[in-house]
């Protein structure tokens, strides 16, 4: 299990640092006449601007909110005095297999009877793909790009997911947190295929499960003018689901430096969702 603690993140950001001078010299995207997005330039960082998967229509949804126990954020109590509340997932969605939609009736129980769900951004683990993505609500996602590797990083506690360019998947890849990626540039859009990951993560907000059989299709593309980067992805793990399904997330663009944020530092005094703690000191 990885050990996200603030060491590793401190060595991430200075990493960072160094690196991002030569993926400036490494990738032309941004310059006129470019093809190739260029996602890092002038500090550009990546937040999240949907609250959950936008459903690409004509074919089958995300998982939904269960009508019936409406989800009401922190800003909507604000503005209105509402009680928020947490996410219950529509168990009626026919795509869902049933051993998935038992687990997350589990899950939607223990948020009726007054619990707080699980959520990997509260207990500092790794998201997987594609909800990896779905992490940058506040801290934002830094992108890294040189003409071999993508690296991604969200600057919450440091997590790093990396692409590996033109090359083929491995024959056998070993399941792991973020598995295994390899994309590709197509014109101005950057295609990232990943396998290989394990079952210990959820598909989303709503605690949609998966297994190892998981293969995700990431599309990454600048539009309305550089503003927005807009990530289309296609989800299909035969085990879980019916047929493949496919969203949307919309990132608006905000200019910030990487700075570092150790993610487990005195969470457990709100919830405890068993964070990893190492056995011992590092110095």
């Amino acid at each position: 299990m990885p050990n996200f603690d603030s060491r590793n993140a401190f060595l991430a950001a200075a990493i960072w640092s160094g690196l991002s001078l030569m993926a400036a010299g490494a990738i032309h995207a941004g310059e006129p006449g470019g093809s190739m997005p260029d996602f890092s330039s002038n500090d550009a960082a990546w937040v999240l601007a949907n609250l959950d998967y936008i459903a690409v229509p004509g074919g089958p949804s995300p998982t939904r909110n269960d009508p019936a126990h409406p989800y009401v954020t922190n800003n909507v109590f604000r503005a209105t005095g509402a009680q928020p509340s947490f996410r219950v997932a529509d168990l009626a969605n026919p795509n869902i297999k049933p051993w998935a939609k038992e687990i997350m009736k589990r899950e939607n129980d223990k948020v009726l009877a007054g619990g707080i769900p699980y959520g990997a951004r509260q207990s500092c683990m790794p998201a997987g793909v594609p909800a990896f993505m779905a992490f940058a609500v506040v801290e934002p996602i830094h992108f890294m790009q040189t003409p071999k590797q993508v690296t991604m990083i969200f600057s919450g506690d440091a997590q790093v997911r990396r692409v590996y360019l033109d090359v083929p998947h491995s024959a056998n890849p070993r399941p792991s947190w973020y598995g295994e990626s390899v994309g590709h540039y197509e014109g101005d859009t950057l295609v990232v295929d990943t396998i290989g990951m394990n079952d210990k993560t959820y598909l989303d907000n709503f605690r949609t499960p998966h297994t190892e059989k998981l293969h995700v299709v990431e599309r990454y593309r600048l539009v309305d003018e550089g503003k927005t980067l807009q990530v289309t992805f296609r989800v299909e793990d035969p085990d879980t689901f019916y047929e493949p399904w496919s969203a949307i997330n919309n990132f608006k663009r905000v200019q910030m430096p990487m700075h570092e944020e150790a993610c487990a530092e005195n969470n457990q005094h709100l919830f405890d969702y068993h964070m990893p703690v190492a056995s011992k000191a590092d110095f």
